[in-house]
């Protein structure tokens, strides 16, 4: 008898997170799932306690994935006005087309989550709110070195900067790689970049 190939966690939770986030949590079946991940439904259970459990672990791994590729970018970069602006001409860049540069997953909990779904939407606000400080953090950088007037407040230009990216990354989905998403993308990034005194 041929024993089952023992999984891999890593590769299963990328799996399940390309599929909730193409699908979202509700239209993804446990057959889906079954055949994304190439296990049976006993062994997704036992990995991971439940689809809910599962959609969870994928919210963390995405989240942490853009805050890092944010975090990287930053300290890259002697800049933070620049390092902001680069982020989101990153949207309609080569990598644009990719998955990963479209509509928020986090956002898209959000907006699906069902009065049941607590859980779902209270992590999904929770990683929002953090990704507005991990902003936030950066526009306090470019006022600490004089990039910024003083009298900026660093959550309020956080808050407009990820509604922007929110709005740029929705385009990147509707429409990946065209010279327009392009523009927009030039358009917000010289906006951020403007700010500098």
């Amino acid at each position: 008898m041929t024993r089952a190939r023992p999984y891999d966690r890593e590769e299963a939770l990328d799996a399940a997170l390309t599929l909730f986030w193409r699908k979202g949590f509700h239209a993804t079946s446990l057959k889906d799932l079954e055949n994304a991940l190439n296990m049976k439904p006993g062994s997704i259970y036992a990995a991971f306690n439940s689809k809910e459990a599962l959609y969870l672990a994928t919210l963390e791994r995405y989240f942490e994935r853009n805050r890092d590729a944010l975090r990287q970018m930053a300290e890259a970069s002697p800049s933070p006005l620049k390092a902001l602006a680069d982020h989101l001409r990153s949207f309609a860049g080569e990598d644009g087309a990719k998955p990963a540069c479209r509509a928020c997953m986090l956002i898209k909990a959000l907006l699906n989550a069902t009065e049941e779904d607590d859980a779902i939407a209270t992590q999904a606000r929770q990683y929002l709110d953090a990704m507005s400080e991990e902003i936030r953090a950066i526009f306090e950088k470019a006022k600490t070195l004089g990039e910024i007037p003083e009298s900026a407040d660093p959550m309020r230009l956080a808050q407009h900067y990820q509604a922007d990216m929110t709005a740029l990354r929705i385009e990147t989905h509707r429409a990946p790689a065209t010279p327009a998403l392009k523009a927009l993308a030039e358009d917000m990034a010289r906006e951020v970049e403007g700010m500098r005194t």
